[in-house]
């Protein structure tokens, strides 16, 4: 096989820290090569530079045998390569045809040939086995349907070297089987796929080699048929694969949340988004909610902090929450892990200190009478670095210069600060490296053992069957069933989130 792409010996340095030392991988035509390593170990950087984002201090890029210098990402695409980012860069409000061809419009005359570009969108789709409706809005189309999108946008612009990052954080296992399929059939075309992956048992499936990174620097190249998960967590953090569990039953007699006949219309009619959602949550007690993403979970979280209009009642602590803001449920005792740490939870362009104070923005240690207490805030901003390995030179770091997992370590570190009585947890792991993972469950399961009730909400099946004492299914905004975590597999999980059991 010839060689498609191949980084040699790149470094990267920013203000303080060095994100990139020595790094080394070589891909070749036809195979998938998997990039692994802890959150901060260098993958995202190198893979910016790969896609001209960032440039490399030193070091050199040869795609199809030939060096390479790109200023920025359309000197990558014009070299053939294109990325599928973790979180999907489509407009909502644009149908499928649209967002792939956005930036790229063939032409007719002057006008775009939409009906080329439809015939072209077509053909792909069969090849690759990505069928879509072209003509659909993005906004009605699910998660692994949007990725599909994602993946035709750059086979269209001529990608034969595709960077997938977290690819399978958001999908159900069926989903992931429609992706593997889909990465087969790119293996097969002679395509060159890097992917980037926390999820050990997944690289091992679908990777050919996995070039391993630690602090900046590659630390092993091998052949995925050649190790197990135990052996690349090793390389990776220098310990076993951490196990979700909560480690026996802390239920309490108090009931923290109480939900009866929660219900959500939908803002043009048909169907609820959420209808006659009950169920109770006791202290010390983690409910798991399953469900393919788009069931209704997003909208459930919203109402349990107040984000929604909704009818039916949910009390907390015995009493009625249904006329409270979100500051005055936030005040109560109710912390919130939102899924989209981005979007929802962090100011990229501000420190780490005026993060802290995002939600937190009434009571002490932010607030000194009414004005903010930097001093007391960066303190507390530090504290919170420290307790929960938070790996950023200090306060004053860019939210945004932090990867991935040290902005979600972050997060739960600032929800945990005030020591909430429910912790609606969306997402909590998702994109971190199984380092950080293990930190986080430990966070859930000692403030569990101390009577905090959770709400966890994942894609990761094993995280909900591991770290959950009851699970609810919901589908097509119902719960539909209820499971016992001790007796589900991920499997049986998956056919009664699909409505298959």
């Amino acid at each position: 096989m010839s060689v498609a792409v191949e980084l040699r010996h790149i470094t990267k340095r920013f203000p303080g820290v060095i994100a990139n030392k020595d790094v080394s991988i070589k891909v070749e035509t036809g195979t998938v090569h998997a990039l692994v390593g802890e959150n901060g170990a260098g993958k995202s950087t190198v893979m910016k530079i790969l896609y001209g984002m960032q440039r490399p201090d030193s070091g050199e890029i040869l795609v199809n045998g030939k060096e390479v210098h790109f200023k920025n990402p359309n000197d990558a695409i014009d070299a053939g390569i294109g990325m599928v980012h973790q979180h999907f860069m489509l407009a909502d409000n644009f149908t499928v045809l649209e967002n792939i061809i956005l930036g790229s419009e063939p032409k007719h005359g002057a006008t775009i040939d939409f009906a080329a570009a439809r015939k072209k969108i077509v053909e792909m789709a069969a090849q690759y086995g990505l069928e879509i409706d072209p003509d659909v809005l993005v906004e009605e189309l699910g998660v692994g349907q949007r990725q599909r999108v994602e993946i035709l946008k750059v086979l269209f612009r001529g990608a034969n070297i595709l960077i997938f990052d977290e690819p399978t954080a958001v999908l159900v296992p069926q989903e992931v089987d429609d992706l593997f399929k889909a990465l087969e059939g790119l293996r097969a075309q002679g395509m060159a796929v890097i992917f980037i992956s926390h999820k050990l048992d997944e690289v091992l499936r679908v990777a050919d080699e996995v070039t391993v990174v630690r602090q900046g620097s590659t630390v092993a190249e091998v052949k995925s048929k050649d190790v197990t998960a135990r052996q690349l967590a090793e390389l990776m953090v220098g310990s076993e694969l951490p196990k979700p569990s909560t480690l026996g039953h802390t239920r309490r007699e108090e009931i923290t949340l109480a939900l009866k006949d929660v219900s959500i219309p939908a803002a043009t009619g048909g169907r609820n988004l959420i209808s006659n959602i009950s169920f109770e949550l006791h202290a010390g007690e983690v409910v798991g909610i399953a469900g393919v993403e788009g069931n209704g979970q997003a909208e459930l979280v919203e109402a349990i902090m107040g984000l929604r209009e909704y009818t039916g009642s949910i009390q907390f602590r015995g009493s009625s929450i249904d006329q409270l803001s979100v500051a005055d449920r936030h005040d109560l005792g109710i912390g919130l892990i939102p899924e989209d740490r981005q979007r929802q939870a962090l100011m990229m362009s501000s420190p780490l200190w005026e993060n802290r104070i995002l939600g937190h923005q009434r009571g002490k240690p932010i607030m000194r009478g009414f004005v903010i207490d930097k001093k007391a805030t960066i303190e507390s901003t530090r504290t919170i670095m420290q307790e929960f390995d938070v790996r950023a030179p200090g306060p004053d770091t860019l939210a945004a210069a932090l990867s991935g997992g040290n902005q979600q370590k972050f997060i739960v570190g600032r929800e945990m600060s005030k020591a909430p009585a429910l912790l609606v947890a969306s997402h909590p792991t998702r994109g971190v490296d199984v380092g950080a993972q293990g930190a986080i469950w430990d966070v859930l399961r000692k403030a569990r053992e101390k009577g905090m009730a959770v709400v966890l909400i994942s894609a990761d099946l094993e995280e909900l069957i591991g770290m959950s004492d009851r699970l609810l299914v919901m589908l097509r905004g119902a719960i539909t069933a209820e499971l016992d975590p001790a007796k589900t597999t991920p499997e049986q999980l998956g056919s009664a989130m699909t409505g298959a059991a």
